[in-house]
Parts: structure tokens; C-alpha cells; sequence
């Protein structure tokens, strides 16, 4: 049987003009997740990524601290929804709602999941990138690219929103379930599938054993 590990990328740079790039510390994660599946023996012999400069990054400071050397595959169905764009459409919609400059990410994050909401149930207005059919579909069609493969471990590095989804395909969770797990997940966290001909199965779900070292004040963060 063959397994694949999906993770999150490493904090990324939260309200900064180009979120699409890892942070110091987003850096640190990674290859603090890296050195540790390497004692635990945990190595990959296939790497595939989405297309966005954050899963790039992710994954070479993870194949640093692995001392792991091998060529990266890019899916673009493991890249995150536009986020920014369904908050715009939301707040366009309820202009009441915006955060007041100044509060805490929080205050982001509770419209950010009543706009994934509204999208899911197709309610979200405007011009929007994709649906949330395609969204799930283009990640499904990620999952099965993952699984296509003589490949025994393969590291997958995504972003929250298609872990989620891909636990939604896997465990078969309607959408609310789905838009719970996505606001869950933390950085450079790997959750662990097996896979054989019948399809895949979760073994373990938002591992972060690299950042709970005592010395590892603040690695646990979500953004």
C-alpha cells in the first residue's frame, strides 16, 4: 500500500502587499518539518506541489532539512481559492461587515468563513474566479493525479482550503464539515493518507509534532 502526505504551507506573509510568500518564520516551519521526518526515517520518492511561489518554497526548505534532492511535479489543482476575492465580494455585499483597521486576524478569518460559506451554497455574488463545484472538482482531479503512481511516499505541498477538500473527497463531509477542517489546519501541519486500488484512507489528520518543541515559542500559527 502507498501513501501520500499533504501539508499546508509554511506561514505566509498576512497582510503584507504579496501574501503569496512565505514569512521568516513560514521558512523556519518548513525546514523545521523537514529535519524532523528525517529522524523519523520518513522519507519521499516523489514531490508534487501547486503552482503558487509558497508550496514552492514550502517544499524546498522540507527537502532541505530531509537532505532530499528530487525534481518537484506542480499540479495547479492543489493551489488555494482566491480568498481575497470572496471576502471583496462579501464585505460588497454587507459593506457593514469590513473589519475595523487595526483588529486582530480573527476578525478577518469570521468573514472569511461566512463568504466561504455563501460561496459554497452559491449565494456568494459577483465575479468570482471559480465556483466552489470547480474548486472541489479541480481538487479532486489533484488527488487522483497524486495517486497516479508507482511512487510509494509522496509529499504533497498544498494550502488549507484543498487539504480540506480532500478530506471532503476522502471522508465523504458535506460542505459545512469541509469549511470547519479548512479553518483548522496549521502551518507546515501533514496529514497522512494510504492509498491503494480501492482509493485513499486518512491515517492521521494536522500533525505538528515539529513545532511543539519547547524551544519552538510561536511556530504554531494558522495564517
Amino acid at each position: 500500500m502507498a501513501e501520500f502526505y499533504l501539508v499546508r504551507h509554511g506561514q505566509a506573509s498576512f497582510g503584507s502587499d504579496n501574501y503569496d510568500q512565505l514569512s521568516p518564520m513560514g521558512y523556519q516551519q518548513a525546514s523545521w518539518l523537514g529535519e524532523h521526518l528525517l529522524q523519523q526515517d520518513i522519507q519521499f520518492d516523489r514531490v508534487v506541489t501547486g503552482s503558487m511561489l509558497r508550496h514552492e518554497q514550502t517544499a524546498q526548505n522540507i527537502c532541505n532539512g530531509l537532505k532530499l534532492d528530487t525534481p518537484f511535479e506542480i499540479h495547479e489543482g492543489l493551489n488555494e481559492y482566491d480568498f481575497y476575492a470572496l471576502v471583496k465580494n462579501y464585505l460588497q455585499m454587507f459593506p457593514e461587515q469590513q473589519p475595523k483597521k487595526g483588529e486582530k486576524h480573527s476578525a478577518f478569518y469570521k468573514v472569511l468563513k461566512k463568504a466561504i460559506t455563501m460561496w459554497a451554497d452559491n449565494k456568494l455574488q459577483g465575479d468570482l474566479p471559480e465556483t466552489f463545484t470547480q474548486f472541489k472538482n479541480r481538487v479532486g482531479d489533484a488527488l487522483a493525479f497524486v495517486q497516479d503512481t508507482p511512487a510509494k511516499r509522496t509529499l504533497v505541498v498544498t494550502s488549507g482550503g484543498p487539504i480540506a477538500m480532500a478530506m471532503c473527497h476522502v471522508l465523504q463531509l458535506n460542505n459545512e464539515k469541509m469549511i470547519q477542517l479548512n479553518l483548522q489546519i496549521k502551518n507546515t501541519s501533514y496529514s497522512q493518507f494510504f492509498f491503494n486500488q480501492q482509493g485513499p484512507s486518512l491515517a492521521s489528520f494536522n500533525n505538528t509534532a515539529h513545532l511543539e518543541k519547547e524551544d519552538r515559542e510561536g511556530g504554531l500559527t494558522y495564517g
